[in-house]
C-alpha cells in the first residue's frame, strides 16, 4: 500500500475523492458499500456485489495501480475477477498484478441530450417477446457482444424494426446514477444507412429522461464507431483498461 494513503468506506467517501467523475459515478452502483483506498490523485476500490467487476481505479496509472493491488493483497478475489483500471500497459502491471487479459478502452460520455439525427424517431423500447429476434440479431451481426438478453445488468432494450424485422438493437445497461449505453448493433446488411447513429441518439436521448450524464465504452481498435460517437458529442472521454485476474 502507499505510505499515507486514506482509506475510504462506502461509495459517497469514494465518488468524494474522485471530484464525482462520470466514471466512478457509473461504476459504483448505488447503496452499495465498496471499500477504496486514496493517495498521490488515484483512487481505487474493490466492489462487494458478485456477477460484475471485483474492483477498479482512477486516476495517475502508477498510483492507481499500487493502491488496487494493496487492497486485492487484503482481500484476494476469485481467479479470473475483472477489474477496471486507468490506461496501462503489460509494464505498469509486472510485479503488481498477475493477470492474463487485457483490453484497452474508452469510457465517453454526455452531459446533454444529443441532437435528433434522421431516424431516431424509429427507436423504440423492446419486450420480452422480442428475445428470439434479439437474440438472432446478436448471434448474426455481433457475436462477440458480451450484452445479452438474459444478461441481469441490463435495464432494458431498445431497437429499430425495417416493418417486422428488427434491424438494430442497444442494451440499456445503466447502473450507479449514470445512464449507459451497451451492446449496440446494427444489422450487417442493414449497415451503412444511419442506424448506428440513429440508435445511439434514441436511446441516449431517452436515458436523459432519468439521468444528468449518458455514457458508453468503446474499444480503441474500433475507430470507426469511435468517429460515429465523437460526430453524436461524445468527445469527452476517459482512457480504461480492463483486466482479468490469472
Amino acid at each position: 500500500m502507499i505510505n499515507g494513503a486514506t482509506t475510504l468506506t462506502g461509495r459517497a467517501a469514494i465518488l468524494a475523492a474522485t471530484g464525482q467523475h462520470p466514471y466512478p459515478r457509473h461504476a459504483l452502483v448505488r447503496d452499495c458499500e465498496p471499500l477504496g483506498r486514496t493517495a498521490a490523485g488515484a483512487t481505487a476500490w474493490l466492489l462487494p456485489t458478485t456477477g460484475g467487476p471485483a474492483g477498479g481505479a482512477y486516476g495517475p496509472t502508477g498510483p492507481a495501480v499500487d493502491l488496487l493491488a494493496g487492497l486485492l493483497a487484503e482481500r484476494p478475489p476469485a481467479p479470473g475477477s475483472l477489474l477496471h483500471l486507468p490506461r496501462v500497459g503489460p509494464a505498469d502491471l509486472a510485479g503488481r498484478l498477475a493477470v492474463d487479459a487485457r483490453d484497452d478502452w474508452d469510457f465517453r460520455w454526455l452531459t446533454a441530450a444529443p441532437a435528433p439525427v434522421p431516424g431516431a424517431e424509429r427507436v423504440v423500447r423492446l419486450t420480452a417477446a422480442d428475445t428470439p429476434a434479439l437474440t438472432a440479431l446478436i448471434d448474426g451481426s455481433f457475436p462477440t457482444s458480451t450484452a445479452r438478453p438474459d444478461d441481469p445488468r441490463i435495464v432494458a432494450w431498445y431497437g429499430i424494426r425495417d416493418g417486422a424485422r428488427l434491424v438494430a438493437c442497444g442494451a440499456d445497461r445503466s447502473r450507479g446514477d449514470i445512464g449507459f449505453l451497451a451492446g449496440l448493433t446494427v444489422a450487417t446488411a442493414a449497415r451503412g444507412r444511419g442506424l448506428g447513429a440513429a440508435l445511439t441518439v434514441g436511446m441516449a436521448r431517452s436515458l436523459f429522461d432519468r439521468f444528468d450524464t449518458v455514457a458508453l465504452g468503446v474499444y480503441t481498435h474500433n475507430t470507426g464507431a469511435t468517429r460515429l460517437y465523437r460526430r453524436l458529442g461524445f468527445t469527452a472521454a476517459l482512457p480504461r483498461t480492463s483486466v482479468r485476474l490469472a
